[in-house]
């Protein structure tokens, strides 16, 4: 049936209980990944809403981070290293200071984002993806693949775009800036093909404001009206959620 969801959903009355119960999955995954190859390979977001999930893997035994290979999946484009709404930083904080990683490779578009683009889609090319650690905008988009931007057909793996309206304003809600005005324009984003050519995804939409973005996902038809809609055609989605965002069992 056309927009009928494909993506398995786990919903939990609670956002530890999602947080937990997602991790516990991807550390799952990461452990059979590190048994059968050298290295696992990860991409994971920088958002508030991932919060309850990184710090339940965190506290995941038995994982050999020591051979995880992490990327992250955008970055604001003109904002100083050290400003503390960068993802990449983020992402330290929350997770790589805080496990013996093997090796993490950051977007640093500052100085030369042409530069940039190009060393991080050669290094995303270096082997398959193994999993990507995601979410959904409040928009709708993934990544920074906002409705006006985004293209499920994305020709490239990497590229600057334009922040939406509604997108900047999801900074500002989810505390990063103090007014809209301050956010950034532009950011680097991996696009959504690149997403998509992970072997498993592992997505996480806690909380009310998610609640409309996360229903189009699920019922509206695949388009970039609702970038989010592309990860129904992903053989291995699992979407993770709390009893805010999907009120309905």
């Amino acid at each position: 049936m056309p927009g009928k969801p494909t993506i398995a959903i786990r919903r939990f009355p609670t956002r530890p209980e999602m947080g937990r119960a997602a991790a516990a999955d991807i550390a799952a995954a990461m452990r059979q990944a590190i048994a059968a190859k050298d290295r696992v390979r990860m991409i994971f977001a920088s958002a508030p809403s991932q919060q309850e999930m990184l710090d339940a893997l965190v506290r995941e035994s038995g994982i050999d981070w020591r051979r995880v290979t992490a990327f992250h999946m955008d970055e604001y484009h003109t904002l100083p290293p050290t400003a503390p709404q960068r993802f990449g930083p983020w992402l330290e904080r929350v997770l790589f200071d805080r496990v013996p990683i093997g090796t993490v490779h950051l977007m640093t578009p500052e100085a030369d984002a042409a530069a940039c683009i190009r060393d991080y889609t050669r290094l995303l090319a270096e082997a398959p993806i193994d999993i990507v650690c995601l979410g959904i905008g409040v928009n709708g988009h993934l990544a920074f693949n906002d409705p006006p931007v985004a293209d499920l057909a994305d020709p490239v793996d990497v590229k600057i775009i334009e922040l939406d309206p509604v997108c900047r304003r999801q900074q500002v809600d989810d505390g990063g800036f103090a007014r809209i005005e301050d956010v950034p324009p532009t950011a680097l984003t991996l696009t959504i093909p690149r997403l998509l050519r992970a072997e498993r995804l592992f997505c996480v939409v806690p909380g009310p404001a998610k609640r409309d973005a996360l229903r189009r996902t699920l019922d509206d038809p695949i388009g970039t009206a609702c970038p989010a809609t592309a990860l129904r055609t992903h053989p291995n989605c699992i979407l993770y959620c709390d009893a805010a965002a999907l009120p309905e069992a």
